[in-house]
């Protein structure tokens, strides 16, 4: 099975980021970053703004890349290399009857750095990055279900 590229979104503003659910499975309390699978003869900014407006209604300028983290899950062969870029909202806004066309994202909030520490999320390390100006990478993080 080939390594999957995906493309993430750090998105803060007034100090809080933006996270969606992981799984479509509403009974699944994971949270992330917007964003997905990186589509061929795409640049990965191109294929994180088409993927955090069909999950968020947002329209995104994408900037510089913040981190990369690797999933891997050895019983499936899964293995997932993500970058996530800092991204800032140019158009739009957060709404509740937004429908993601890939019917995965259902669920959207603004999460402040304590809020986001109560909340099971990937990675580990979001928080870490996304409230700092650093750069990070995670190296093979088990996949969470």
């Amino acid at each position: 099975m080939p390594i999957r590229i995906a493309t993430r979104a750090i998105i803060v503003e007034e100090g809080r980021l933006l996270i969606v659910n992981a799984w479509a499975d509403p009974s699944v309390q994971l949270w992330c970053a917007p964003g997905g699978g990186a589509e061929m003869h795409s640049s990965l900014p191109a294929n994180l703004a088409r993927e955090v407006h069909e999950e968020t209604g947002l329209t995104v300028k994408v900037g510089l890349p913040c981190l990369v983290n690797e999933y891997h899950e050895e019983e499936t062969g899964f293995h997932q290399v993500e970058i996530f870029f800092r991204c800032s909202v140019i158009a739009g806004e957060v709404r509740e009857d937004w429908q993601d066309p890939e019917r995965v994202v259902t669920r959207r909030r603004w999460v402040t750095p304590d809020e986001l520490a109560t909340l099971e999320h990937k990675p580990d390390s979001l928080g870490q990055v996304a409230f700092s100006r650093g750069f990070g990478y995670d190296p093979l993080e088990p996949l969470a279900r």
